[in-house]
């Protein structure tokens, strides 16, 4: 098989996808306003279906931010999030379409699946642009999707997709156990 080192390198390739783990104990050690905005300004680039761009980021890293989100966890995901400096509710934005692409009014459900859609895949960007900042992740989709937009996105226009805590990993065992990964020819089909 074709080496895909060629582009991205070794360490590249470990620090983004094969040494990558799902962090479930943070240590302490903060986080700062310009590495988090380093984060989205990486997750932004990449494409989209229709070049959209539905994500909205809300970082909560204050103790009354943490007050305010933890209830609507369960307990085994309550206690990831609060070892974690840094939680990204990562939400879609309903309106992302204004003003740029005003001919997806006509149809809600479409601009709403599309947005799924592309939100989805900027999720998925922004936890690799977590990676490539030297920081460790820890996505979350086990929370009340309700309650949360309830507590932060009130006026209705966001709804949170997903939960992601960001820091550093604890010095002791900081590491959810890594699940088997699927063998190729279980996978991959050519037609």
């Amino acid at each position: 098989m074709e080496s895909t080192a060629l582009r991205l390198g070794t360490a590249g390739e470990k620090l983004l996808f094969t040494e990558a783990r799902t962090v479930k104990r943070f240590s302490p050690t903060p986080v700062g306003d310009d590495r988090l905005a380093g984060i989205w300004d990486l997750a932004r680039w990449p494409p989209t279906s229709s070049n959209i761009q539905p994500l909205r980021v809300l970082f909560v890293r204050t103790a009354e931010g943490f007050g305010r989100l933890l209830p609507h966890l369960p307990e085994r995901n309550r206690e990831q999030a609060r070892t974690a400096p840094v939680t990204a509710v990562l939400a879609l934005d309903r309106d992302y379409h204004e003003p740029a692409a005003p001919h997806l009014n006509a149809d809600e459900v479409h601009r709403l699946d599309l947005g799924r859609f592309s939100a989805a895949l900027q999720a998925g960007y922004f936890i690799l642009a977590v990676r490539a900042a030297g920081l460790h992740a820890g996505p979350m989709g086990g929370f009340d999707h309700d309650g949360v937009d309830r507590e932060f996105f009130p006026d209705g226009r966001c709804t949170a997709l997903l939960l992601v805590n960001i820091g550093h990993p604890a010095a002791e065992n900081p590491w959810r156990e890594r699940q088997p990964r699927l063998p190729v020819d279980r996978v991959l089909r050519w037609a």
